[in-house]
């Protein structure tokens, strides 16, 4: 019986580490639980043990094998960035999902304790978020650009610099984009939002994520930072394809890329990375932390970063 249990769950696992070794994201409940993929080593080495107390040595190797995949895979994916121009401006960047704008106060008061420079807003509601925004952060942001709605459509992007509008990239939620002069210098600005992986609706999320990629590809030459919840992490194949097209995730390159920013109610113990920084390898990191608002499920990132001169 103990061998029969270990080969369920040896199977299970393996096909989610083939997808991954494959490079795919496949079908549901593929990606959703390749999200998780860190937390496969509890099945993986449940099986394991059953494997070895029902002295079945084929499920030995086999939960061996399935291990050594689960830890090459846990491994940070991308590689540093290394500027090699001298630096011509430092500035912070925060990011939030408001959850329907529920975490307003909360964003606002992180939002005066942390001083970021650029602001990256999701699911800002027009009823309550933007309008709470717009009341206490208009002098301290005079820039912004947004997409109105309501519920988790609304999006906002504040800036301390001057910010030039920017086609957004076309999404069901809010996906604001713009060109900030930071001290003489173009960069440009898109918030990410993508429609989660849900059951029945990965065509979206895959559709959504693939106009982040183009357009990251599109910029290549040009200071770029994509900001958001992306609802995707590393161990997805639609996120690698962004970070394939030449950018970095800031809080990989910070030594935090596998601190969960989702659920938020049992983040730091579990949960998943999907909120990210990402940018070109003209930026370099000091520092990268999360934040713990109340009212939205999500953790706000915030990234110290330094542009180079190419």
């Amino acid at each position: 019986m103990s061998a029969w249990f270990a080969g369920l769950l040896l199977a299970a696992v393996s096909v989610l580490v083939g997808c991954r070794i494959a490079d795919t994201d496949a079908v549901t409940p593929v990606p959703q639980l390749l999200a998780f993929l860190p937390w496969l080593l509890v099945p993986t080495g449940t099986g394991l043990l059953l494997a070895l107390l029902g002295r079945w040595w084929v499920g030995v190797v086999w939960g061996v094998v399935v291990l050594a995949g689960l830890a090459w895979f846990i491994e940070p994916y991308g590689k540093d960035s290394e500027p090699s121009g001298p630096a011509v401006a430092s500035f912070r960047v925060l990011t939030s999902n408001t959850q329907f704008g529920r975490a307003t106060g909360a964003l606002l008061a992180a939002v005066r304790q942390q001083r970021p420079d650029v602001v990256f807003v999701q699911e800002c509601d027009n009823r309550r978020c933007d309008i709470a925004l717009r009341r206490e952060l208009a002098v301290a942001y005079p820039y912004r650009q947004s997409v109105d709605g309501a519920g988790s459509q609304g999006s906002v992007i504040l800036s301390r610099f001057p910010l030039e509008p920017a086609p957004g990239v076309p999404a069901a939620m809010g996906m604001p984009g713009a060109v900030a002069d930071v001290h003489g210098h173009a960069v440009r600005l898109q918030l990410a939002h993508p429609m989660p992986p849900v059951p029945g609706g990965l065509g979206p999320w895959r559709r959504e994520l693939e106009r982040l990629r183009d357009f990251a590809a599109a910029g290549r030459g040009t200071p770029t930072i994509i900001a958001g919840d992306f609802n995707a992490s590393q161990d997805h194949a639609a996120f690698r394809r962004i970070l394939d097209t030449g950018l970095y995730d800031a809080a990989r390159l910070a030594g935090h890329d596998r601190a969960p920013s989702w659920p938020s109610r049992t983040t730091p113990v579990f949960g998943v990375q999907i909120d990210h920084v990402l940018l070109t390898g003209d930026f370099s990191v000091t520092r990268a932390r999360f934040l713990t608002l109340t009212g939205s499920d999500h953790r706000a990132l915030v990234t110290d970063v330094t542009l180079h001169r190419r």
